[in-house]
């Protein structure tokens, strides 16, 4: 387990225990936080602390991650993979960051007669968010199956393994609003991600769900699962009004793209010191940046390719430079840009 992660987490949730970890043995600081057990002598890791506090949590729970399929239409060929990977929380937060700046998109419709406009999501983030943080809740870490995300343009349909708890069966799951009977496969997971306010963990789930659907004007959602409990598969359709229609992929395919010729020169005017090879790597960041503004860095990560440590050094390069900015109140919530001089060059 990683000191810098838990000590991230303690002062994310604004624990008391934040400033004490600076200089508390890591073990007692551990068994504080109920993330080891046992004597001195044979102190080891609890299971929540693996998935929250090590950077690889797949080294220890067979494809703990969470895979996303980007389908681009219907034929189910033309598609992109994704994965997210790393502490629990941070994996699904990159997932639904992901999903917000890329997938989810705004519709406006404005009439003559009328003042006001009907506002719209294609998907309402709020129930994405639900489903996705209930797959991670409620998925068995024995069982060596990664959650899955297929994006289609119609419906966004989140897969885990195993399916409910007994005495939730199938008539259950697809009919109740609200599962008052229930048992929880993983109640210090739910901790962890409620202090995180990524879930509530009092049965408020499925009327989150249903709610911001019903609110949005979308078709209610969908959950599944067999006989034999053996996934869960959650469906939520597209708005009506919005199927057929590309939000984000349409609007930045429809820009005018920045080419990396002209942003070649604006590096090599302004970056010095540095090998051709880092220039040619910054050079692509600076591109998406140009094409993708506001995002963050798995963000450029999933487009460049490269590893958010390495996104995150050229970014500080970047910066150092005056080329980027980053815009926003928050980690979460801003984003990168470029400088108005940054513009002016290209």
């Amino acid at each position: 387990m990683d000191l810098g992660l838990i000590r991230e987490y303690l002062n994310e949730v604004k624990s008391d225990l934040f400033e004490e970890s600076a200089t508390l043995p890591f073990a007692d600081l551990c068994k504080t936080m109920q993330i080891a057990k046992g004597p001195n002598e044979n102190l080891l890791p609890v299971n929540v602390g693996l998935l929250f506090f090590s950077k690889n949590p797949e080294n220890f729970f067979s494809r703990a991650w969470i895979e996303l399929v980007w389908h681009k239409d219907g034929s189910g060929k033309k598609f992109n993979e994704y994965y997210f990977k790393g502490p629990l929380h941070k994996q699904l937060g990159d997932a639904l960051s992901f999903i917000e700046n890329n997938i989810i998109g705004e519709l406006v419709i404005k009439y003559p007669d009328k003042a006001k406009a009907d506002r719209f999501y294609n998907f309402p983030y709020d129930a994405v968010e639900e489903v996705l943080s209930n797959a991670v809740y409620h998925k068995s870490y024995e069982v060596g199956s990664p959650i899955e995300v297929q994006v289609w343009p119609d419906k966004i349909e989140v897969l885990s393994f195993p399916g409910p708890v007994p005495p939730v069966d199938a008539k259950i799951l697809s009919t109740q609003r609200r599962i008052v009977s229930r048992e929880y496969r993983n109640r210090r997971i739910g901790d962890f991600l409620k202090e995180l306010h990524f879930t509530e963990g009092r049965g408020t789930g499925f009327p989150t769900i249903y709610n911001a659907m019903e609110n949005n004007g979308s078709p209610a959602p969908v959950f599944e699962t067999d006989k034999q409990s053996t996934h869960v598969l959650a469906t939520l359709l597209v708005h009506g009004l919005a199927a057929g229609k590309v939000f984000f992929e349409d609007k930045t395919s429809a820009q005018e793209k920045v080419s990396e010729g002209t942003i070649e020169g604006v590096i090599e005017g302004v970056i010095e010191g540095v090998t051709e090879g880092l220039k040619d790597k910054l050079k692509v960041l600076l591109t998406s940046i140009a094409n993708n503004e506001g995002k963050r860095s798995p963000d450029y990560s999933i487009m460049t390719g490269f590893s958010v440590k390495a996104i995150e050094r050229y970014i500080k390069i970047l910066k150092d430079a005056e080329l980027i900015e980053f815009k926003g109140t928050s980690s979460k919530t801003g984003g990168y840009y470029l400088t108005e001089e940054t513009r002016k060059r290209i």
